[in-house]
């Protein structure tokens, strides 16, 4: 299918489609786990930079990455000053300086792999975060200042620096469960 057909089917759509050289591959629905951690770290993001000029998507928006053709949906994006989309997609972001993907079995691999060989193909992008399902732990792949990437982990504890952004994320803040929390008598 070419790029517009697809653009056309994936808005009449009641399901989210990645698309890549012509094919089209569902994307899976996430597990309760998945959705809070996605939350939770989206609302911590948010709170973050509620005085900063920058903006967080959900699962919801698309990133195009025009360097490889690659349109997908992170579970978190973010985009600081100006906004931009891609020509043949407005529905699609071409300019976020940081993607969250939270891990599940099922997407671990290419989450780790082929996803983030595409991500790193974004100008703008700084920082990579995935967020561990199985384990507390956030783990940050930065562009250093030489355009390197680097690795960084947080665990229970722990807090990573996210410089693109100018805060830091807390990682039991973002692995708080309140239906665990038993409630003061």
């Amino acid at each position: 299918m070419s790029y517009a057909e697809y653009v056309a089917f994936e808005e009449q759509s009641d399901i989210r489609h990645e698309f890549l050289a012509g094919e089209v591959h569902a994307m899976a629905g996430g597990t309760p786990e998945h959705g809070a951690l996605a939350v939770a770290i989206s609302s911590e993001l948010r709170l973050a930079l509620r005085d900063k000029p920058c903006r967080v998507y959900s699962s919801d928006v698309a990133v195009r990455i025009q360097a490889t053709g690659l349109t997908t949906y992170p579970d978190v994006s973010i985009v600081c000053g100006q906004l931009e989309t891609d020509a043949d997609n407005p529905r699609a972001i071409i300019n976020p300086v940081l993607l969250v993907e939270v891990l599940s079995e099922a997407t671990e691999a290419y989450d780790r792999g082929a996803k983030a060989a595409h991500y790193r193909r974004i100008p703008s992008l700084r920082e990579y975060v995935l967020v561990a399902q199985d384990d507390k732990r956030i783990e940050v792949h930065r562009r250093n200042q030489a355009g390197r990437w680097e690795l960084l982990e947080a665990q229970s504890g722990e807090s990573v620096e996210l410089e693109s952004l100018g805060c830091k994320l807390s990682v039991d803040a973002v692995f708080t469960n309140p239906l665990e929390t038993t409630p003061a008598l």
